[in-house]
This record gives structure tokens, sequence and C-alpha cells, in this order.
């Protein structure tokens, strides 16, 4: 099975040959501050089947067993790193993040009291006339999810 995946500017991309692991959601205060959300979303892969096939990761030292790999260019969070082998990817840097199956939660004593609303909250469909309005007038420079010759694309 072939992964791919990148940063939301393009200057880093990623290959993974080989099956990911579980796919959990942190709500420790760590991972709600290093993705700047209501949790950090992550899938385990194979540490030796990572390839970095465009630019690099930079790194922070988040706690004494931990290290983040993020874009420096646009800032995406990319990895969870625990010790020297074991890395799990986020999800949301997949090129096809819908294909993931959430197993577990973590960190759950750290969990916002909204996170419980989220189910409840009303949805807004993208056919709306204001949303459709919005949405049409947005133009992304967002790089695709997939991989292509020139990062800048």
């Amino acid at each position: 099975m072939s992964v791919t995946g990148g940063c939301q500017c393009g200057a880093v991309r990623f290959c993974l040959e080989g099956e990911l692991g579980e796919a959990s959601i942190c709500h420790c205060r760590m991972c709600q501050k290093a993705t700047g959300g209501l949790f950090g979303p992550y899938i385990e892969a194979p540490f030796d089947a990572l390839i970095w096939t465009r630019g690099q990761p930079k790194r922070f030292q988040s706690s004494n067993k931990v290290r983040r790999g993020f874009c420096g260019d646009c800032g995406t969070p990319l990895t969870f790193e625990f010790g020297e082998r074991h890395v799990s990817l986020a999800i949301g840097a997949l090129d096809r993040p819908a294909a993931v199956r959430l197993k577990e939660q973590l960190g759950s004593p750290a969990q916002l009291p909204c996170f419980d609303d989220l189910a409840s909250l009303p949805v807004h469909a993208a056919d709306e006339p204001r949303a459709a309005a919005h949405l049409a007038s947005i133009v992304s420079y967002q790089h695709p999810d997939h991989d292509t010759e020139d990062w800048r694309v």
C-alpha cells in the first residue's frame, strides 16, 4: 500500500510503502497546542518505510519523549515522533485523510468541554446560497493532494 501526503504549501512531501497502524486523536494539551486545534489526530506509520520525497520537516522537541515535525515554511503539523523508532503522521497531512478510521481517543482528561457538543451543532450545507457564494469566491493557494513536479504549483 502506498500512502502519500505533505504540507499545505507543498515544500515538504512524504511517501510511505506499507500498512499504516492505528489512528487516534489525542486531547492532551501538548497536542492541542501543536495542532492549534481541539485535539491532535495521528496515525501510526512504520518508521523505516517513511520517505521524505520533497524537503524535510523541521522538528520541535515538545517533551522529553516526543518530537513533532512540521513544515518550516507554512507550519503544517506533519509528525509525532516518540523516541528514535516510532512515528505517527498527522492525519490531515495525508493526501487521502478520509480513508482513515479512528480507533481510540487519548489524553481525555484534557478534552475540551466543547468536544462533546460537536455532533449536535448545526451543519451548514455547502449548497446553501450564502455558503455556496462564499465557497465560490475562494481561490486556494494550497498545494494539491498529490505529488507535483514543482512544489510551488
